[in-house]
């Protein structure tokens, strides 16, 4: 057995020392976990989905090229409407690309737990967007977080926590307005959003063709995947 295998086995068994609602997430997490061959420490994925108030969790294993779903939340709550946030204090939730890392991390949140998802990035940066301390955090209430109940913080959590203490240098939260089919993209042909979405679309569709989320860069002011 693996490393990160056996760390998940002594993880659930109660034999390493980690909070108690941790280990009851773990408990929980198991079947998944089991069924889609991964473990407590393997790479993680967060994608979220505002108009389906969706929060997905994949995970890559070790012999695997690919991310596998293995976990689809309810989002409790997110505030404001479809579309970018753009400036603080707004009360509206992000979309595009991001990532948390150990430093961003909060155990001790007021919202239960919580991570930051750290807006704004190049992208809102170059078009001038403000705002601090957008998270994905518990408690299910929101100013412009994406919020999950506590024990769903706690799952998503531990697995984010875990996979930055195994290596992974920072995890991936990519956010979208909605499921971007061409369907979908067609009805918002007139939305002031619409360039911004297709450019997020591009991200979207790499993932989705490549099974592994894309680096990006920022020129001429648009995301530019690679």
């Amino acid at each position: 057995m693996r490393v990160v295998g056996l760390l998940t086995v002594l993880l659930i068994a109660g034999c390493v020392t980690i909070p108690a609602q941790w280990r009851q997430a773990l408990n929980r997490l198991s079947p998944e976990l089991k069924t889609h061959e991964v473990y407590v420490g393997d790479p993680v994925f967060v994608r979220i989905f505002k108009e389906e108030h969706i929060l997905e969790l994949w995970m890559k294993g070790e012999n695997s090229h690919q991310y596998t779903l293995v976990k689809t939340y309810p989002i409790c709550k997110f505030s404001g409407a479809l579309g970018p946030k753009m400036k603080e204090g707004d009360f509206q939730s992000p979309e595009g690309f991001y990532s948390t890392d150990l430093q961003n991390l909060n155990p001790n949140s007021q919202y239960h737990l919580s991570f930051n998802v750290q807006f704004p990035n190049a992208y809102d940066r170059a078009h001038g967007r403000t705002g601090t301390f957008l998270m994905v955090h518990g408690d299910c209430v929101s100013e412009g977080c994406y919020a999950m109940t506590d024990p769903m913080i706690e799952e998503i959590y531990v697995l984010v926590e875990r996979a930055l203490g195994a290596g992974q240098v920072d995890v991936p939260v990519h956010i979208f307005p909605f499921k971007m089919t061409p369907e979908r993209m067609v009805a918002e042909i007139s939305s002031p959003h619409f360039d911004f979405w297709i450019n997020l679309k591009t991200g979207h569709d790499y993932f989705e063709r490549y099974g592994f989320p894309p680096r990006w860069e920022i020129k001429n002011k648009r995301y530019d995947f690679y």
